[in-house]
């Protein structure tokens, strides 16, 4: 039976399902955002795929170590419906953006991700390392040497920043992007990061001297605005807001009050 999800809303979205006798849905820890009283709750060491559990203790704490690594918590939480009826239960995104739904045997059962991406998904769903294999993409591939490969046959669901582009590569067929604009890729796509030529573009272009290369055969998800970049313009504005309530009357002082006066704030 196909699992039954609806997403709601637009730049703070948030998925509610609904789930018959038996259905699991595991999810990160702190995703959680209602649940009826008839699901039952469990927190689980690990990814909570179940891949892992049957190694007893020293699976657990595979699994475990691996989400540490990968910066994740080391446990994550397992949602069951045990009543004979229908059980709701939601999950919000934790900034804007869009949340992702995909089917992993429309994959190959595989699809590697950014950190952070994956929100919740089918009980079963391995979470798992991928690492680059290039020591240049692990240095300066924005999303640094770990991604995250999710793996198994039903749905899961990732969120990422801003709005979401999704491009089919053709077979040697290649897409230079911004390193953190990258949120998922299928397993097909070669991943690589290059250095911009043009040094004068690197320096003063303000893109970063770095971006992603991604060479088809493949499908590709892209998000417009990553988090990391929200993040530093939300710091960048703070300091700059600091700066200006000093009231230290210097000449920057006065040129900051004119550019703000001339933005209107």
């Amino acid at each position: 039976m196909a699992l039954k999800y609806e997403i709601h809303g637009d730049d703070m979205q948030f998925i509610r399902f609904l789930l018959n006798q038996g259905e699991s849905l595991i999810a990160e820890a702190g995703a959680l955002l209602f649940m009826d009283s008839t699901l039952e709750m469990d927190t689980v060491f690990g990814d909570a795929s179940g891949s892992n559990q049957g190694g007893g203790l020293m699976g657990k704490l595979m699994g475990a170590g691996k989400r540490a690594i990968m910066g994740e918590s080391l446990f994550m939480t397992l949602f069951t419906q045990k009543n004979s009826s229908e059980g709701e239960i939601a999950f919000g995104a934790p900034y804007p953006g869009k949340i992702i739904p995909l089917n992993l045997s429309d994959y190959d059962g595989m699809v590697i991700c950014q950190k952070d991406a994956f929100l919740c998904a089918e009980k079963g769903t391995s979470i798992d390392i991928a690492f680059q294999k290039k020591i240049g993409v692990g240095l300066f591939g924005g999303e640094g040497f770990i991604m995250e490969k999710i793996q198994g046959t039903g749905m899961t669901f990732f969120h990422a920043g801003g709005t979401i582009y999704e491009r089919d590569l053709a077979p040697g067929e290649t897409l230079k992007v911004d390193t953190g604009c990258l949120v998922a890729l299928t397993k097909t796509v070669n991943y690589d990061i290059e250095m911009m030529k043009n040094v004068k573009t690197a320096i003063f272009g303000g893109e970063g001297l770095f971006f992603a290369t991604l060479k088809g055969p493949g499908k590709v998800w892209l998000q417009s605005l990553p988090f990391s970049r929200l993040a530093d313009r939300i710091i960048s504005s703070s300091r700059k807001m600091g700066h200006a309530g000093k009231g230290e009357g210097g000449v920057m002082d006065v040129l900051g009050g004119l550019g703000n006066l001339l933005d209107g704030d």
